[in-house]
């Protein structure tokens, strides 16, 4: 219990929470969306799908400068790879907020001078340059952690044995690859953290490649991906050890 009032206390934490009820309107819409019977059902959640989505970008005012403030904190980095891919990641994921208070603000009244189709796909293109950024950095890291793991004697001797167990694998099949993908499964296992987001990043990618048209899908398919993507947010807030860093 202390646990999930400490994450209703977030911000961060209720923003999960809103997305994750948003979404799961919109997974909920398109699997009840041919059903006679569930027509008033859906039309409350569409209202409270439209409701989540005003609430969430009102949270979000403030989210332009947190970017930017972390996106001046990975400036500091010395990783050259980490520092490129996470100041330009904050940045887009800054623009993208920006594009996205703009776009609130006209649905408000104010500002209805604005192209909303424009700053709308400006949006999008910044949270994908963003989702791109961040899974570079997670592929980078995964690089590292198993060059550093192909290092280690232990994992050596356990790769050995692991080969010996399984002959035709290894003799039939490329050794390379099978060595190859035991080696990720492991560095995975050992840093969940990574592997946690590694997949809500590639989740999260399904939205903007369909609103931008590269990968079209549909709306279960959006509306899914989001829900999972959100799910592993709240799981990464509960369990800081599970928030990949830096």
């Amino acid at each position: 219990m202390e646990s999930y009032i400490q994450f209703t206390n977030q911000s961060q934490g209720r923003d999960r929470i809103l997305r994750t009820t948003q979404y799961a309107c919109a997974l909920a819409n398109y699997l009840l969306r041919n059903d006679p019977s569930r027509k008033e059902l859906v039309v409350k959640l569409k209202s409270l799908e439209s409701t989540v989505s005003s609430g969430r970008k009102l949270f979000r005012l403030g989210n332009t400068v947190n970017s930017l403030d972390a996106a001046k904190r990975t400036l500091l980095l010395s990783d050259p790879i980490l520092r490129c891919c996470l100041t330009i990641s904050n940045v887009s994921r800054g623009l993208y907020f920006l594009c996205d208070n703009v776009l609130w603000a006209r649905s408000l009244g104010f500002a209805r001078h604005i192209d909303k189709d424009r700053w709308r796909l400006n949006a999008t293109r910044y949270y994908f340059i963003s989702l791109v950024m961040s899974l570079t950095r997670d592929l980078y890291v995964m690089a590292q952690l198993m060059v550093q793991r192909t290092r280690d004697r232990q994992h050596q001797r356990k790769l050995h044995e692991h080969l010996n167990e399984s002959p035709d694998v290894a003799c039939v099949v490329v050794p390379q690859l099978d060595a190859l993908v035991f080696l990720l499964i492991e560095c995975l296992k050992s840093h969940p953290a990574v592997a946690l987001d590694t997949a809500k990043n590639v989740c999260d990618l399904f939205i903007p490649l369909d609103r931008l048209g590269v990968w079209q899908t549909n709306a279960g398919v959006v509306g899914f991906c989001g829900l999972v993507s959100s799910l592993l947010g709240i799981l990464s807030v509960l369990k800081p050890h599970l928030k990949i860093k830096p």
